[in-house]
């Protein structure tokens, strides 16, 4: 099974057309309140008319009102909504009724049986992602394999050096990488995201060098 790769933070035009035509199969637009990848919804609904209707186009969300959360999702013309945070059943509901949804979990979330159960819901895809987003740190691998959900994302450190490594040890439905890929915050390194899209891509390929 082929692993999708999403490269997240895109912050401009520039930067969505690199992670295409590097063979990226989703770019995520941050709208969460204080990053530094924040972007409006103007420039990430240019910058996915840039890339066509194959790449999706994801929206991430921080602690915003399920309003907010819509009318920006809306306006940026996002295909997924990736949501980060404290979220109710209700919530991941009503946002799922609208758009599929990546719900973000980290590894303390997996011993919480209501996290588990919301996951449950029609429309609703997990991903695992470290304790803090977006701080470039990996997750332990060998210890999540027993609670790994099948078919869920993995985020958290990955980069061209570790992706394939992770894929191999998780088997996670897809991958998504921020700050390993940027030659500063916001700005992408393209050599760094060929090589991400490459490990990725290769790591279930047994020709593909180990």
């Amino acid at each position: 099974m082929r692993v999708r790769v999403k490269v997240c933070g895109t912050t401009s035009v520039h930067d969505a057309v690199l992670a295409a035509e590097a063979g990226a199969d989703a770019l995520g637009f941050i709208f969460a309140p204080g990053s530094k990848r924040r972007v409006t919804p103007e420039v990430a609904r240019g910058a996915g008319l840039n890339v066509g209707p194959v790449v999706a186009r994801v929206g991430v969300f921080l602690g915003q009102g399920l309003d907010e959360v819509l009318r920006t999702a809306e306006a940026a013309r996002v295909s997924t909504v990736q949501l980060h945070g404290p979220l109710s059943a209700l919530y991941l509901s009503e946002v799922a009724r609208y758009h599929p949804v990546l719900r973000v979990l980290r590894p303390a979330d997996l011993a919480e049986p209501d996290a588990l159960e919301a996951l449950a819901q029609p429309g609703v895809t997990p991903m695992l992602d470290a304790p803090e987003p977006g701080g470039g740190v990996p997750l332990d691998w060998a210890a999540l394999r027993e609670v790994f959900p099948p078919g869920a994302w993995l985020a958290g450190g990955l980069g061209p050096q570790n992706v394939a490594q992770a894929i191999r040890a998780l088997r996670p439905a897809g991958v998504d990488a921020v700050s390993r890929l940027e030659a500063r915050p916001g700005v992408k390194d393209a050599a760094q995201v060929q090589a991400f899209v490459q490990a990725a891509q290769g790591a279930t390929d047994p020709s593909y060098p180990q």
